[in-house]
């Protein structure tokens, strides 16, 4: 467990489950349905050892998930999505989730996490564009946006991104 600004960051738990779906819909809206990253997710189930939220009190104030994924036959994680409630933005907690997230996946043996997002937020937390021409998500995504952490220097993926 990790204390933020007063906030405590814990292990997603399944009875946190109603609260963390509640969040990602204020935060992203139905449109989330309809994105590529959605498609990872939709038949998958969060690896809730690497997912995080952040409480104040009794409010979920912000919450990231991460997920098993396959690119080719290599195993590795997908983040997203991750969500803070709108009274709470800009303040450094997304960006603390993700490390903390992070953290936890390196130190379970993960060679490396993908995401879909903002290179400019993304890269200070260690994220890189990745090798449009090497990864090919089940959808269409801008491959600017296809980003990656890589725990191990040499870890290099192939093929087509899959669930699980």
């Amino acid at each position: 467990m990790a204390e933020d600004r007063g906030l405590q960051i814990v292990g997603e738990q399944p009875s946190d489950l109603a609260a963390v779906e509640a969040l990602v819909a204020k935060a992203f809206g139905p449109g989330r349905f309809v994105k590529t990253a959605e498609r990872l997710r939709e038949t998958n189930q969060p690896r809730l050892d690497l997912s995080f939220v952040a409480y104040d009190g009794q409010r979920l104030a912000g919450c990231v998930r991460l997920w098993p994924i396959h690119i080719g036959n290599a195993p590795l994680i997908f983040l997203g999505p991750f969500a803070v409630d709108p009274d709470l933005r800009s303040q450094g907690l997304g960006a603390r989730l993700i490390e903390v997230a992070c953290e936890a996946a390196k130190a379970a043996g993960e060679t490396a996490i993908l995401l879909v997002g903002d290179l400019a937020y993304f890269s200070r937390m260690g994220f890189e564009q990745a090798d449009p021409a090497a990864i090919q998500l089940p959808g269409p995504v801008d491959t600017r946006r296809v980003l990656i952490r890589r725990f191990e220097d040499r870890a290099e993926f192939q093929g087509l991104v899959r669930a699980g």
